[in-house]
């Protein structure tokens, strides 16, 4: 007996995603930059939301600033290898860490999924994604940078100079990653980045 051909369409395999990792200095304005970002930017997006120790604050929600955990938790996660990254920031005793099995589900998806991490971070990513698409966001200067910082007068002079130190470093490190915004206008910034994403979706 000979057997028809089924005329049922198989389900659709959505093509398989994109990691893009972010990086820059604190005060570089990537917050925003990111915002908008999802707001404008017609490809399929998503936020890796990262895992942290530290208490949640008022208007935070779980799962969408980040994936609150206790130090037990966390330590249990960091012990079973479930993280691209993790880190202790230094002088608060809080970690922060980024799960892969959100990040692997999204990509899976067809999600161009986000992450924003600091440099040493980036790095301990690319381990596991060689071919992500790294994106360093740019003050322009360590001089912008500073002026940018004191505008928001939140920070005592110790810490001022604690985070140019830092940001002296990343910038120094940002020539490994394949591209380099400078973050002159949030706008401009965010139409770069989109344009470097369409061009890679062309690739």
């Amino acid at each position: 007996m000979s057997q028809q051909p089924s005329n049922a369409q198989q389900p659709a395999v959505p093509d398989a995603g994109k990691l893009i990792i972010i990086s820059g200095p604190s005060g570089v304005g990537k917050t925003t930059v990111l915002k908008r970002l999802f707001q404008t930017c017609e490809l399929p997006l998503e936020a890796s939301v990262s895992a942290t120790t530290r208490p949640r604050r008022a208007g935070e929600t779980d799962g969408v600033s980040y994936h609150y955990m206790s130090p037990a938790e966390f330590e249990k996660h960091r012990q079973n290898g479930d993280f691209l990254e993790c880190c202790e920031v230094f002088g608060y005793g809080h970690w922060y860490g980024t799960l892969q099995e959100p990040v692997t589900t999204g990509l899976q998806a067809g999600k161009w999924v986000i992450l924003e991490v600091d440099v040493e971070g980036a790095a301990k990513v690319l381990k596991h994604y060689p071919d992500a698409n790294t994106i360093f966001i740019h003050p322009g200067s360590l001089e912008e940078l500073e002026q940018r910082l004191r505008g928001r007068g939140t920070e005592s002079e110790e810490v001022l100079k604690t985070r140019l130190d830092v940001a002296k470093r990343e910038m120094d490190a940002s020539s490994s990653y394949r591209h380099i915004v400078i973050n002159q206008s949030v706008q401009q910034t965010v139409n770069d980045i989109c344009t470097l994403l369409q061009q890679v979706e062309k690739n």
